[in-house]
């Protein structure tokens, strides 16, 4: 059975398959029902390759940013606004970036994202050798546009997916990251040092290596990502839901406010993200306070992503076989236990990488069960502006909590910190037992060999 013969409505209604529609200038080409698997089967390829590149840039920025910031501000005070800068980044392009994907397609909107990430990561070093922190925000802005290229590989995974199937090609993606992200912060010091006599700082040579990369994955984006997911996708829904009025922005607010489940899945992806990098952004900060050297803090922030992505496949099957209610549920617990755990490592680095490493599991979760409720909750015409509705709000509210999260260690300490990511989880909690109590009983889809 064919992607297009699945049940894929809010109504629980089987939609007619409409006739391929003809090709038009700058649209995808025709493409039958049957081809689709296949079609699929090569998204999720170039996708997982561009996403172990991307992989390996985006780290550095995590890794490095709050350590510069500090290097040029002179103050611990505001070393979280660098970090935070990306987020506000990424929070600022996603719907411009929707918007250009709602009528382009997925491949022009994710290629823009890398080439304005290389940009960023190129000011980044030029701000470290002016010695100019504005600079360096401005660097992080763009830099962000690269994580909101990797936020979006996620539902361009899903466009051409089966409906039981979903949860597990998003996490597919998710999971393909972690080749690059586990690497990626252990290579900041060897980057580094090979620019050692130069000019450049060593905490901001790494940029450098960054935007090569991101350029490299842009250009495999643009040659392979052919034919684009998402115009297939819109080709091959039914006539009536082709009307480009109904992939407005509007449209897709419109339609998360019709769906308790969408609403659930937004704050879901909102919190899980938000606690996260709250709490990462300051734990280098935190290592360097009890003598982690660079080396030390790689190896933590890379166990952090390792428990990012690694492990992502296994949520997108439980979320697939279980429903996705109930791994929201455990994302909820694993973030509370992590920050636990965090919170009172005190000078433990063994502790504190093992409060980050299920920081890492409880994203992955929260990530994967929200994504997959929120594609699932909203008709097939708005699903592109609502997921560029997702990023915007979860990235937005990070950077708030980003922003605080220094302030925060700076007035009361690390421990508090982490008090409060644990605090934000209890709205998402009461609005998931809500759910399930108020709407329908979700039904675990049918799960194929």
């Amino acid at each position: 059975m064919s992607a297009i013969d699945r049940n894929d409505q809010p109504d629980g209604s089987a939609p007619t398959p409409a006739p391929p529609l003809p090709p038009t200038p700058g649209s995808t080409p025709a493409v039958s029902g049957a081809e689709v698997p296949a079609l699929q089967r090569r998204t999720t390829v170039v996708l997982v390759v561009s996403q172990i590149l991307g992989g390996l840039g985006v780290p550095i920025g995590i890794t490095l940013a709050p350590v510069l910031a500090t290097e040029i501000s002179g103050t611990e005070a505001v070393s979280g606004l660098a970090p935070t800068a990306s987020v506000v980044g990424t929070a600022l392009l996603s719907v411009p970036l929707a918007s250009l994907m709602t009528s382009r397609g997925r491949r022009p909107g994710l290629v823009l994202a890398y080439l304005i990430g290389a940009l960023g990561a190129a000011l980044v070093v030029v701000a470290a050798l002016a010695d100019n922190f504005p600079l360096l925000l401005v660097g992080m802005a763009g830099f962000g546009a690269a994580s909101s290229a990797n936020l979006q590989a996620r539902f361009a995974a899903a466009d051409l997916a089966a409906p039981d199937r979903r949860a597990r090609s998003i996490s597919t993606v998710v999971w393909a990251t972690t080749v690059g992200a586990v690497l990626g912060p252990n290579l900041a010091a060897p980057a580094g040092r090979v620019f050692a006599g130069t000019s450049i700082p060593l905490t901001a040579a790494p940029f450098l290596w960054a935007a090569v990369i991101f350029l490299v994955t842009g250009v495999i984006v643009a040659v392979l990502l052919r034919p684009d997911p998402l115009l297939t996708a819109r080709a091959l829904a039914p006539r009536e839901e082709q009307s480009a009025a109904s992939r407005s922005l509007r449209a897709g607010i419109a339609a998360v406010r019709a769906s308790p489940r969408a609403r659930l899945a937004l704050v879901t992806v909102a919190v899980s993200h938000t606690a996260m990098v709250s709490i990462m952004t300051m734990t280098p900060v935190h290592l360097g306070h009890h003598g982690a050297g660079l080396e030390l803090v790689g190896l933590v922030i890379s166990g952090h992503i390792a428990g990012m992505y690694a492990f992502s496949p296994i949520m997108g099957w439980l979320s697939d076989r279980l429903g996705r209610l109930s791994v929201i549920g455990l994302a909820a617990g694993l973030l509370s236990l992590a920050a636990f755990l965090a919170g009172t490592s005190g000078g433990s680095h063994g502790q504190t990488a093992a409060g980050l490493f299920v920081l890492g599991l409880g994203w992955s979760a929260g990530l994967v069960s929200g994504s997959a409720l929120l594609t699932d909750s909203v008709p097939q015409p708005a699903r592109a502006a609502v997921q560029g509705l997702s990023d915007l709000t979860m990235n937005s509210a990070a950077a708030v909590g980003g922003a605080a999260a220094g302030l925060i260690v700076a007035q009361a300490g690390y421990g508090w910190l982490n008090a409060a990511g644990a605090l934000l989880l209890l709205p998402m909690a009461a609005l998931a037992l809500f759910t399930a109590r108020t709407s329908p009983k979700e039904a675990a889809p049918a799960v194929r060999g």
